[in-house]
């Protein structure tokens, strides 16, 4: 490993977490888990092949060349794409056996074509917009939809029906409740405008999973639970997780300086005290967020550090203290634990105000990914 700055992905946690979920929901319901993002950071190839090596029945991407990916790592599962694709992307999405969302009239019509053309029958799910104002048609104009997909579409299957929730999170639960009864409401029109049940009526995220059961229907769609971290610190955690990655560098050099001296860029931070820095060689660029300038902290040998200085874009600087017995080559816990200390993922979301999603999939991809089972 050349680039000493790395991510340990702890498999077995996934699994765990992953096995946690399929007990919660029982066999008969399927679990989807979203890989999308290179598996929110941890690696959607590595993840994708556990999953399907322990039964998970379907992963979840956000383009067409994340599901590529997948294809060419010879992964086999259904793989859904959670929005439109685009026309010029067809193709390529029927030939490398994606499912496609559809949520609208005219890119029904061009995937409807691209299918015919390619001589497959594609399956489709229908977004449905129930109160997440992102993507989705209409519930009063999604019975005709799923009409015409079923009826005039015959290279076109309609396999499943979805909506997203976007405070299943919240401890107040009304207003998911009454999404998800809408939800249920639209779908039932549609198996009667249609003359028959889809095979997959699905709704349930990560907060559902925890919090809402009356959401879980035929399918899951579990995401950032999966890799360890629960979708907001309110959330109901019922069933327990293990974190999916832990984040490390080394000691790189060491310097005592006297008190006054500035440190870093913009000369943020004199010492107040003769003291030891030792530099570590991470920095924005790795996804080490540059809002940890002068607040952030990391563990070395079981003790906890503060940074100094602003991070630059390859390497940040921590205060030792006068006296230090730390020495050039020591790990640096930068997420994870030292010792009895312990530095989390939510850690670093409350400190940088932002959420446990946007801290794993911002870790920058020269950073080594080292996998263990």
């Amino acid at each position: 490993m050349l680039y000493q700055t790395h991510i340990r992905i702890h498999l077995d946690h996934i699994r765990f977490n992953i096995n946690g979920i399929r007990q919660a929901i029982g066999a008969e319901r399927k679990l989807l888990i979203a890989v999308k993002a290179n598996a929110y950071g941890h690696g959607a190839v590595e993840v994708s092949r556990m999953a399907e090596e322990i039964g998970v029945d379907w992963l979840g991407v956000a383009t067409v060349p994340e599901g590529i990916q997948l294809r060419q790592a010879g992964i086999h599962l259904p793989i859904l794409k959670f929005s439109p694709v685009f026309e010029e992307e067809m193709e390529t999405a029927v030939h490398n056996n994606l499912v496609l969302t559809v949520c609208e009239l005219e890119n029904i019509h061009a995937l409807q074509a691209a299918s015919a053309a390619a001589g497959k029958r594609q399956p489709v799910h229908l977004k449905v917009e129930t109160g997440m104002g992102r993507i989705g048609v209409s519930i009063s104009e999604a019975p005709a939809l799923a009409t015409f997909i079923d009826q005039h579409c015959p290279n076109l299957e309609l396999e499943g029906i979805f909506t997203h929730l976007p405070i299943s999170d919240d401890p107040d639960p009304d207003y998911t409740r009454g999404q998800i009864q809408r939800f249920k409401a639209v779908a039932e029109d549609i198996h009667k405008a249609i003359g028959r049940r889809v095979d997959l009526v699905h709704c349930a995220n990560s907060g559902a999973v925890l919090g809402h059961d009356s959401g879980w229907l035929d399918m899951v769609r579990p995401g950032v639970m999966v890799y360890g971290t629960y979708p907001d610190p309110r959330t109901p955690r019922t069933i327990p997780l293990k974190p999916g990655m832990s984040f490390y560098t080394r000691v790189s050099f060491l310097k005592y300086v006297t008190a006054g001296t500035s440190i870093g860029y913009g000369r943020t931070w004199f010492a107040p005290q003769d003291t030891w820095i030792g530099t570590i060689p991470v920095g924005y660029a790795d996804g080490f967020n540059r809002l940890f300038s002068n607040r952030g902290r990391v563990l070395i040998n079981g003790r906890s550090y503060r940074l100094v200085g602003r991070v630059c874009m390859d390497q940040s600087m921590v205060d030792l203290g006068p006296t230090t017995d730390v020495k050039v080559g020591d790990e640096v816990v930068l997420m994870g634990r030292s010792g009895d200390e312990e530095i989390t993922c939510e850690e670093w979301a409350q400190t940088l105000n932002t959420i446990t999603y946007e801290v794993t999939c911002q870790i920058n991809p020269r950073v080594t990914r080292v996998y263990l089972h």
